[in-house]
């Protein structure tokens, strides 16, 4: 069993997020769903965005390791989208994580002043070839910086343009089979770390 702290997409707490902490717990892992967001969810990535913009960059940084802040040692970070920077965030910076999973946002370290990623962190990342929203500049940092490190990064990517495609509650985005593929890898990298 391990403890895995995730975290929502730039559109909050969507069925989405509900359906990937069930499908976690079946494999009998304890998944804590962090919710910076106080409740507020989005059905469009513009007014999301504008919300986040609002909020700020740092504020929703701090209230992930916040959320944290009481997990012993030896969890998991994971992460959709713009939750896949805040669990990278937390990995890098809170000692004590043991995996980071990082579902359609992986970001430049840099960017959340990450100089350093730890060595004894592997990563996994999962990305939709075409998905509008990747951001490869980031996605070569953040796996230049874990490989620089010297700890594990498995990297995939699935056919189709989903940015969410893992979230039923998206019918525009979803993928049944990639996403069937990716929680196969994902279990099997929980079952690892």
């Amino acid at each position: 069993m391990t403890q895995i702290a995730l975290f929502h997409s730039v559109l909050g707490v969507r069925p989405g997020v509900h359906a990937a902490a069930d499908l976690l717990r079946s494999h009998g892992h304890d998944v804590r769903i962090v919710d910076q967001y106080d409740g507020n969810v989005f059905d469009d990535y513009e007014t999301a965005s504008a919300f986040v913009d609002e909020q700020g960059f740092p504020a929703l940084m701090q209230r992930a390791l916040d959320a944290v802040a009481d997990l012993p040692d030896g969890f998991v970070c994971a992460g959709f989208s713009n939750g896949g920077g805040m669990a990278q965030f937390v990995a890098a910076r809170r000692p004590g994580v043991v995996g980071a999973v990082l579902m359609s946002g992986a970001i430049d370290p840099a960017e959340i002043g990450v100089t350093e990623w730890p060595s004894t962190v592997p990563v996994q990342i999962h990305y939709a070839v075409d998905d509008p929203f990747r951001g490869q500049e980031w996605i070569d940092a953040a796996v230049a910086a874990v490989e620089a490190s010297g700890a594990d990064l498995e990297f995939y990517d699935y056919d189709g343009s989903g940015h969410l495609f893992t979230d039923p509650s998206l019918p525009a985005e979803y993928q049944p089979e990639q996403a069937a593929e990716l929680w196969l890898r994902v279990v099997d990298f929980l079952g690892r770390v």
